[in-house]
């Protein structure tokens, strides 16, 4: 275990699919992290199959807990409904825990368990990447710089050829299913959180979902909101779009506008149009950045130190937004 500030941290990995792979990847070349891998466990033999591909000295352990005892931080990438009971048994054990978004399939028990988390003081954050990421830093910049002067309004708007992603086929089980998965949850939440940090809290005045029948997940999601006391439109749509997924987050204001566009993309409105930041990097290529930047965060966590990664409260808020409109019919 971490004990003083040269040990190297302890990362455990409970759920092994997309983004358990992601953050593996991104933990081995890191390497000037003080950070080491102690262990994954995932129940699917193809995970573990995986795993010894890509990383074959590092072992899949027995159960959940075998990770939670050999790490000093857990990353849960587990399915939703299986976060807050593997969170609950790391802070058990003394251990922080990152948790991949939502922070739970039930609105109530996450309520519960923010609660109980932070009255214990317990080390935990949820993995928003945009709180590492590049392009955020430099819409930020400009913002403090003038670029919006005063800001007035804020379009959200994601599109999908379909749902799940062709990259999610393996997950889509659960992610296409109205229960744990759908669009609003998966990326929607993302924007919901750079909302909610760059403007302030959120606050769902009218929404909408269509849904197609039986129990799969919404296509399409219209809603205004405010956050900060700033008007927001939000719409979302599966179909229409030839691409993967395409997406945009637009501040405008008194004196301009800025935007986020294809989650790494940071631009800045000018007198010729939308100017890009020269070191803007599409998405494949900043991905890897961008979770360096979270794992050097989970040590400071980890170690009681200040970072700035999402926090439970935040992760709640962004929750209960994301279920009011999925509850809107």
């Amino acid at each position: 275990m971490a004990s003083k500030a040269s040990d190297k941290v302890g990362l455990g990995i409970v759920g092994f699919g997309i983004m358990g792979e992601r953050l593996l990847r991104a933990a081995l070349d890191h390497q000037d992290a003080p950070l080491r891998l102690t262990g994954v466990w995932d129940p699917s033999p193809e995970a573990a199959k995986r795993l010894a591909g890509i990383a074959p000295n590092l072992p899949m352990l027995a159960d959940a807990q075998a990770v939670i005892e050999s790490c000093d931080c857990l990353y849960v990438a587990a399915p939703p409904a299986a976060h807050l009971p593997l969170a609950d048994a790391a802070f058990a054990a003394g251990r922080s825990v990152l948790l991949e978004k939502p922070l739970s399939h039930d609105t109530a028990s996450a309520r519960d368990f923010v609660a109980r988390a932070e009255a214990s003081g317990a080390r935990a954050a949820v993995n928003f990447p945009m709180a590492s990421s590049p392009a955020v830093a430099q819409l930020v910049a400009w913002r403090e710089a003038g670029a919006v002067g005063t800001p007035e309004a804020l379009e959200i708007q994601v599109a999908f050829a379909r749902w799940p992603r062709a990259w999610q086929h393996d997950a889509s089980s659960w992610l296409s299913r109205r229960a744990e998965g759908g669009f609003t949850r998966e990326v929607v939440s993302h924007f919901l959180f750079l909302t909610r940090r760059l403007l302030g809290p959120l606050v769902l005045q009218q929404a909408s979902a269509t849904y197609p029948g039986g129990d799969i997940a919404e296509t399409v999601i219209e809603a205004r909101l405010t956050s900060g006391g700033i008007p927001v439109t939000l719409r979302g749509a599966v179909g229409t779009t030839e691409r993967d997924d395409t997406n945009s987050w637009i501040l405008r204001g008194s004196a301009g506008a800025i935007r986020l566009r294809d989650w790494s993309i940071a631009e800045r409105e000018g007198a010729e149009g939308w100017a890009t930041a020269p070191d803007a990097l599409p998405n494949e290529r900043m991905r890897p950045l961008v979770l360096r930047g979270q794992l050097d965060k989970v040590v400071a966590m980890t170690r009681g130190d200040a970072q700035s990664m999402a926090t439970l409260r935040e992760a709640l808020e962004v929750q209960e937004t994301v279920e009011a409109i999925l509850t809107a019919g």
